[in-house]
């Protein structure tokens, strides 16, 4: 299984030996004893490439969680031994600002050296990270999800909810409106991330629910990102309130007929058990939330892991 594990998240018989530390032949070996027990082809198989088939595919995620058996029958002998082993793999959403994550990663290596961390950034965004999840390729992953919900082949942890404002910039006609209503934008140009984002899905979600076709004319990468094309006049945005809060370039305008918000999550495949360092990582990264309205998020969060 661990293998197979390998073979699958590399997607090369070269590189899955060289990250077990074994010769190619050996990998080769056990994935075609693999398949003859199981009776099926797991991976198809080209000078060019290695893919998972339907079966490959079925079998990846029952793999994940007998390793993850695996890790937690290890994580009960290292809680009187050595101490914590393993690694997490964590796919990050694109300028995530909420959670001060250098220092999370930081006290996290300095707590548990025994623990390999590894942080990415998923350029999709929510949905890069739920197909690295389902993959394998990631154990743990961040979402912003707005009213269409977590899906329902995760577990997933709420952090903290993150109001949206309209940002208008200062020189735009709409800078000196308090309010207004979601009809008067049909004909203003945004700024937005590209699809696959959390935030992007549920600001197009509700403006096609009102029967608005909307103009998006910059993708940002990332909400700071965001925040500078609005600040120079290129479009409007919806964006986080914390991040334009004390922009002196843009002005919030209330939207009456509508609310934006969407929460932050880390989730993880329903069918793996969270291993102790993915919980101790969880601790982490909620004490070191930053909190849009500068409130704590609530203290039992941590225990829901269990």
């Amino acid at each position: 299984m661990e293998y197979f594990v390998a073979v699958a998240h590399e997607r090369s018989f070269t590189l899955a030996a060289r990250r077990l530390h074994v010769v190619q032949s050996a990998v080769s070996a056990a994935i075609a004893a693999l398949e003859r027990d199981l009776k099926v082809t797991l991976f198809e198989r080209s000078a060019q490439r290695v893919v998972l088939t339907e079966a490959g595919t079925a079998l990846l995620p029952e793999a994940l969680a007998v390793m993850d058996a695996v890790q937690g029958a290890r994580d009960v002998v290292d809680e009187l031994g050595a101490g914590m082993r393993g690694s997490v793999r964590v796919g990050l959403l694109p300028g995530l600002g909420l959670i001060d994550l250098p220092a999370a990663a930081g006290e996290f290596r300095r707590r548990y050296p025994g623990v390999e961390l590894q942080l990415r950034v998923e350029p999709e965004g929510s949905a890069g990270v739920v197909v690295g999840l389902r993959n394998g390729d990631i154990d743990v992953g961040f979402l912003g999800v707005g009213a269409g919900g977590v899906p329902r082949e995760l577990t997933a942890w709420e952090l903290l909810k993150v109001p949206q404002v309209l940002a208008v910039p200062t020189g735009h006609r709409l800078a000196r409106r308090r309010s207004l209503k979601l009809a008067e934008l049909a004909d203003e140009s945004f700024v937005d991330f590209p699809p696959g984002f959390g935030t992007r899905t549920l600001i197009d979600q509700r403006f096609e629910a009102a029967g608005i076709e909307r103009q998006v004319v910059v993708e940002a990468l990332g909400i700071e990102n965001g925040v500078q094309f609005v600040r120079h006049g290129v479009g409007l945005g919806i964006l986080p309130g914390y991040a334009v809060a004390d922009d002196k370039a843009i002005r919030r305008v209330a939207i009456t007929d509508e609310t934006f918000e969407w929460s932050l999550y880390m989730a993880t495949l329903r069918k793996r058990k969270p291993s102790a360092a993915l919980r101790a990582l969880l601790g982490l990264v909620v004490a070191h939330l930053r909190h849009p309205d500068g409130t704590s998020p609530g203290a039992d969060l941590v225990d829901q892991q269990n």
